[in-house]
């Protein structure tokens, strides 16, 4: 069966073909990356506000606090995240909720160690001083004073992990342990394709391969430019 698809009347019906089940694997790729977008930014924007808020009150308390928050970091890392994420799957079982809450509780430690590295050195400066001489607050410097100076490079982080967690879902949907096989994405197209490609429908594994190569390369080159954007040491390059 060849990629473009025409009916009896000589129309073209499928622009990039069907798969064994007659299924459009456009609507399908069109319709995957809905739920894979979705999966990335939910995942990373979850994860990028645990993180975020344990790392700045590591960093700004301090002593037993910092102490705690880094060690369970430190825990994690040394798993690798794959594993644990198909262990949790497989005992949580699948579905989009638990996909996203597994896929943030991966990314918050990144977040994390670079908050809590950005406050120590914020807190130390002479505008935050001044605050504290005055009598403001611990809650309004960090919101007001801290918070807003430590977010350009976690902007730049959570864009290349968008990335990152969209190829951890393809990789969980491909082992079948992603969302459920009837909702479509890009890994779960894939592992679909492994049974077919012997058949000659060589299309229904390089449409959504290609799919996630070029939503991943979009999104570091974005990254790219938001550092640049970011940086005004960088900007007149």
């Amino acid at each position: 069966m060849p990629p473009l698809t025409r009916n009896e009347a000589g129309e073209m019906q499928y622009l990039l073909g069907s798969d064994g089940l007659g299924r459009d694997v456009l609507s399908r790729l069109i319709f995957g990356s809905r739920v894979s977008l979705a999966v990335g930014f939910t995942a990373v924007l979850l994860g990028g506000f645990i993180g975020i808020g344990l790392g700045v009150i590591a960093g700004y308390v301090g002593g037993k606090t910092d102490d705690v928050i880094m060690r369970i970091a430190d825990i994690q890392l040394a798993f690798p995240f794959i594993l644990l994420a198909i262990m949790a799957l497989v005992v949580l079982g699948q579905g989009l909720l638990n996909l996203v809450i597994i896929l943030a509780i991966g990314q918050w430690v990144v977040y994390a160690r670079i908050a809590r590295g950005e406050t120590i050195s914020q807190k130390r400066k002479d505008y935050v001083e001044s605050a504290r001489a005055i009598g403001v607050s611990h809650p309004r410097i960090i919101w007001r004073a801290i918070l807003p100076n430590i977010l350009a490079p976690l902007i730049v982080i959570g864009s290349f992990n968008v990335a990152g967690v969209i190829l951890s879902e393809a990789s969980l949907s491909f082992l079948g342990l992603g969302v459920p096989p009837e909702m479509p994405t890009w890994g779960g197209m894939l592992a679909e394709s492994r049974d077919q490609l012997l058949g000659g429908y060589w299309w229904l594994a390089v449409f959504p391969g290609t799919a996630i190569m070029l939503t991943v390369l979009s999104l570091n080159i974005l990254g790219d430019w938001l550092r640049d954007f970011l940086d005004p040491r960088l900007r007149g390059r």
